[in-house]
């Protein structure tokens, strides 16, 4: 049976290249980083929510989201409930808490990675050299 994708929230703001922002930054919904951010990327509010950190971006502060997308640098701890996504020009210095992740070649964390989810909800980790009939 296939599965239905979740529609994506809609990104609904923009820091754009050539841009630098100083302090805390909250967003709904979505949120796409083309320049820079010095300070705290936070999503608020019960909603879903989106966050991309593109190739040519850079936040100093701490990351916190619902779906985090990350192509470029975050210098600080990344927390995302859901789905972390790192493609491969990730560069993350600092420890990352994360629902699920998928991890592109070449991407890079420099810190601590684990699940946010409790050991009973994790699957367990099954190899297929020890599986027997």
């Amino acid at each position: 049976m296939w599965s239905v994708a979740k529609k994506q929230p809609p990104i609904r703001s923009l820091i754009g290249e050539g841009t630098v922002v100083h302090g805390e930054v909250r967003y709904e919904e979505g949120l796409r980083i083309d320049g820079e951010v010095h300070g705290d990327v936070v999503a608020v509010g019960e909603a879903r929510n989106l966050l991309v950190i593109s190739e040519k971006a850079r936040v100093v502060g701490k990351v916190k989201g619902g779906h985090v997308i990350i192509n470029g640098t975050v210098i600080g701890p990344v927390e995302c409930d859901e789905l972390l996504e790192l493609q491969p020009k990730a560069r993350i210095e600092g420890d990352v808490r994360y629902g699920t992740i998928e991890m592109h070649q070449g991407a890079a964390i420099d810190g601590e990675v684990r699940t946010i989810k409790p050991s009973e909800e994790r699957p367990a980790l099954k190899l297929a050299a020890s599986s027997r009939l």
